[in-house]
C-alpha cells in the first residue's frame, strides 16, 4: 500500500475520499468539526503539491436521495475557513454540471462533492457509479479511515478504476497504531469492550483471545455472559440468541490462559432514563424490575488496578449507560484509569471518546480513533475493504 508522499500530484486531478460525517445543529450548524480537522494534514499536503482536489464525504444516512439536512454545504462553509485555498460544492455527486466543474478545477484549488450518500450506487458499490466518480481522476487518496470498513464506491469500487492511489496521513496513523496493537503489542496488553450487544463484538472478542493478555467486560453486553452462566439478570439487556457463543468465548479465553473479566457489582434501576430505585448490588439474583445500567464501585477499582498494570490498552465501548448523567460514572473513571496509565492507549468508538472528553483527559491518550466501527472489523481481520483497495 502506498503512502501519499509516494505520489507526484502537481497539476493531477486527485480524488481524496475523507470522513466528514460531523454532526449537525437543527439550525444547520457544525456541532464538533474534529473530523475535518483530522483531514488537514492531507489536504494542506495535497494542496502544497499542486493538486486539483475533488473531495468526497458522506454525512448521515439519507439512503440514496437528496436530503438538504444530510447536505455537505455547511462542510463545505467550514472547510474552506480551514484552508488556505477555495472550496467550491457541487450541486450533486456525478453528472455533466460536476463534470465541468472537475474540468475547471485549477491546481490549488477544492470541489467538495456533495453527500456521496445521495446516489444509491455509494451504498451498493455499484461499479457504474464507482466508473463515474473515477472519470477524469489521475490518484485516488483515501484519508477516511471511519468508513474503511464500508465495501462503498467511493471507498472500495473508485479504486478498480484509478491506477495511481495511496492513504493520507490519518488512515496511516490509524492503520500503524492498530497493527502494533495486533501483532506487536507490548505486555501485559490489555483490552476493555463495553456497550449493548455481544453480537456486535464477536469477531474482535474471537482474535483478541489470542492476542490480549486481559479482556474487560462493561456495558449490557456482560450480562449476557453472566445469564449464559445461569444467573438472574433482572430486565437488563440479554441476547438470548448469543448465549452459547458467551460461553464459548469464556471457555476459550480460559483454555488459553486469558483472565477474562465481568462487574462484580453493578448499578441497578428500573429504567434507562431515571433513577428512581436506583441500588448497587453484587449479588444475583436481581429483583426481577430492576436492570443493570452501570458498573459499580468495585468493579470500578478492579478494572482500574488491571489497566494501572497495562503496557497496552484498547478501550472500545462504554460501562454503563453514559448518556445518563447517574449512570455515566463506571465510563468516566474508566477513562480517568486508561488516561492515567503509562500504556500506550488506543480508544475508539463514540461513547469511550465522548467519555474521554467529557473526563478531561482526551489529551492524554495515545490514539483517538476516529472511527468506532472501522477499528474493530481492524482489530478483529487485520484488514479492510477500504485497506485492501489500495493494495
Amino acid at each position: 500500500m502506498k503512502f501519499i508522499e509516494d505520489l507526484d500530484y502537481r497539476g493531477k486531478r486527485v480524488f481524496l475520499r475523507v470522513d466528514f460525517n460531523v454532526p449537525i445543529k437543527e439550525t444547520g450548524e457544525i456541532r464538533d468539526d474534529t473530523r475535518i480537522r483530522s483531514a488537514l494534514p492531507t489536504i494542506n499536503y495535497l494542496l502544497s503539491h499542486k493538486a486539483k482536489l475533488v473531495v468526497a464525504s458522506h454525512l448521515g444516512r439519507p439512503k440514496g436521495k437528496f436530503d438538504p439536512k444530510a447536505s455537505l454545504a455547511p462542510v463545505a462553509k467550514r472547510l474552506g475557513e480551514l484552508v488556505a485555498a477555495p472550496v467550491g460544492l457541487a450541486p450533486g455527486v456525478v453528472g455533466e454540471d460536476v463534470e465541468r466543474l472537475k474540468e475547471g478545477l485549477g491546481a490549488g484549488q477544492i470541489l467538495l462533492l456533495e453527500n456521496v450518500r445521495f446516489h444509491p450506487g455509494e451504498t451498493a458499490d455499484d461499479p457504474a457509479f464507482s466508473e463515474q466518480l473515477a472519470k477524469g481522476i489521475d490518484c485516488y487518496v483515501n484519508d477516511a479511515f471511519g468508513s474503511c470498513h464500508r465495501a462503498h464506491a467511493s471507498v472500495v469500487g473508485i479504486a478498480h478504476f484509478v491506477r495511481e492511489k495511496a492513504a493520507g496521513y490519518l488512515l496511516m496513523k490509524e492503520v500503524e497504531y492498530l497493527t502494533k496493537a495486533i501483532q506487536s503489542p507490548l505486555r501485559p496488553y490489555v483490552a476493555i469492550l463495553g456497550g449493548v450487544k455481544v453480537s456486535d463484538k464477536i469477531p474482535v472478542l474471537e482474535n483478541l483471545i489470542n492476542k490480549a493478555d486481559q479482556i474487560i467486560i462493561g456495558g449490557a453486553m456482560a450480562y449476557t455472559f453472566f445469564k449464559a452462566q445461569g444467573l438472574g439478570v433482572g430486565k437488563s439487556l440479554v441476547e438470548d440468541d448469543k448465549l452459547e457463543t458467551a460461553r464459548s468465548i469464556m471457555r476459550k479465553a480460559k483454555d488459553r490462559g486469558v483472565a477474562f473479566f465481568l462487574p462484580c457489582d453493578h448499578v441497578l434501576a428500573r429504567a434507562i432514563d431515571s433513577a428512581e430505585a436506583m441500588e448497587t448490588v453484587d449479588k444475583f439474583p436481581f429483583p426481577s424490575d430492576l436492570m443493570a445500567l452501570d458498573i459499580g464501585p468495585r468493579s470500578i477499582a478492579e478494572y482500574s488496578r488491571v489497566i494501572a498494570g497495562a503496557k497496552t490498552i484498547f478501550w472500545n465501548g462504554p460501562m454503563g449507560v453514559f448518556e445518563a448523567d447517574f449512570f455515566a460514572r463506571g465510563t468516566i473513571k474508566i477513562a480517568q484509569a486508561v488516561a492515567g496509565s503509562s500504556a500506550i492507549s488506543i480508544v475508539g468508538g463514540g461513547d469511550s471518546v465522548a467519555a474521554l472528553y467529557k473526563a478531561g483527559v482526551a489529551d492524554k491518550i495515545s490514539h483517538i480513533s476516529t472511527g468506532g466501527g472501522a477499528s474493530l472489523e481492524f482489530l478483529a481481520y487485520e484488514t479492510l475493504p477500504g485497506i485492501e483497495a489500495l493494495k
